[in-house]
C-alpha cells in the first residue's frame, strides 16, 4: 500500500488525512492542535507505511517541514489557496444532506464544523488530481486537547 499524509497547516490547529493513493481512499482524518502534530505523525508513521507527506504551502508550513524532516520521508509543499472555502462544498459531497435537514440552509449546518481535515483532503486531491473516497466507517474527528 502507498500511504500518504496530507496536512493543512495552521498556527493553532492542523487538519490531517491519511490516505492510500492507489486505492484513492481516506483512512484517517483529524483536526488537532499544531503542537500535537509532530507526535501524532510519529505514532502514525510507526503504524503505517507512509511514502510521503504533502503540506499546504500556507501558514506555518515551513515550521512543520522542519519538525517532520527527521522522518526522512519525501515532504512536498503544495498550493492550498481557497481550500478552506472549497471545504464547505466538499463537506456536503462527503456527507450529503438527508431528511428534513435538506430544508435548512447549508451554511447553518456547517457553522460548528472544523473543516481543516477536509481542507487537507482537498490539498491531497489537488496534488493527485483525483477525488478520494472515505473508507467505510471513517469519521472526521476533532482532537484539540
Amino acid at each position: 500500500m502507498a500511504r500518504i499524509i496530507s496536512i493543512d497547516p495552521g498556527k493553532s490547529k492542523c487538519g490531517l488525512v491519511l490516505a492510500d493513493i492507489v486505492e484513492k481512499k481516506v483512512y484517517k482524518a483529524i483536526v488537532l492542535k499544531s503542537e500535537l502534530l509532530k507526535d501524532y505523525v510519529i505514532n502514525l508513521n510507526a503504524l503505517e507505511d507512509i511514502s510521503k507527506i504533502i503540506i499546504g504551502n500556507g501558514t506555518t508550513s515551513r515550521e512543520i517541514i522542519k519538525k517532520l524532516d527527521f522522518l526522512k520521508k519525501e515532504i512536498i509543499t503544495f498550493e492550498e489557496k481557497n481550500t478552506t472555502y472549497r471545504a464547505k462544498a466538499r463537506y456536503f459531497e462527503l456527507f450529503p444532506i438527508s431528511g428534513l435537514k435538506f430544508l435548512i440552509p447549508r451554511e447553518i449546518l456547517i457553522i460548528n464544523k472544523n473543516l481543516d481535515a477536509i481542507s487537507a483532503l482537498i490539498i491531497l486531491e489537488d496534488y493527485c488530481k483525483n477525488k478520494f473516497t472515505l473508507n467505510k466507517n471513517i469519521s472526521f474527528k476533532t482532537w484539540l486537547k
